[in-house]
């Protein structure tokens, strides 16, 4: 994370994104690229997931990796919220994955970056071309919703407000 550009807001984004779904009841995965040389998902991200949730390792860049693909398709998920870390590589590489096995991928924008900026444009641009959609924390947080009587509502808005009340 120590090269990642707006390192701190992507982290927060993400545990935002993780505390709605949790408070929605829509599961989460988490997948690593290789830790020994690129290290572990950072702190705050860990402790925001549930303590079931799957974290995998992995070596190819794409995260829709045998064991992913069997978890998606056994909790029947068509349209997944995508975040994480490189834009520019596996999070392009996974949409396109996500893309040709029919499924639907939704780039959480702001929870997701790169160290390379620029890179990072190009490739929102080439998922989105693909068939990705691009959101971000509030709208999709609003769309899952739906209206402001759900009873997830609260927990939601707490969520979102919480962004910046933590520092790495």
């Amino acid at each position: 994370m120590p090269s990642i550009h707006q390192a701190q807001e992507t982290i927060e984004n993400t545990v935002a994104m993780i505390t709605i779904a949790r408070a929605l009841s829509i599961p989460t995965l988490v997948t690593e690229q290789y830790t020994k040389g690129l290290g572990k998902t950072v702190a705050p991200i860990l402790c925001a997931l549930p303590s079931n949730t799957p974290v995998i390792e992995k070596m190819q860049f794409s995260a829709l990796v045998p064991s992913v693909d069997a978890a998606l398709t056994s909790l029947g998920r068509t349209e997944i919220l995508v975040c994480g870390i490189e834009a520019h590589v596996c999070i392009l590489q996974t949409v396109l994955a996500l893309l040709a096995t029919g499924r639907q991928p939704y780039l959480v924008s702001d929870a997701i970056s790169s160290s390379e900026p620029t890179q990072a444009n190009h490739a929102f641009r080439r998922m989105e071309r693909s068939g990705a959609l691009t959101t971000g924390v509030l709208s999709a947080s609003y769309e899952m919703m739906q209206d402001a009587s759900h009873p997830a509502f609260r927990d939601v808005l707490a969520a979102v407000k919480a962004r910046g009340s933590f520092s790495s």
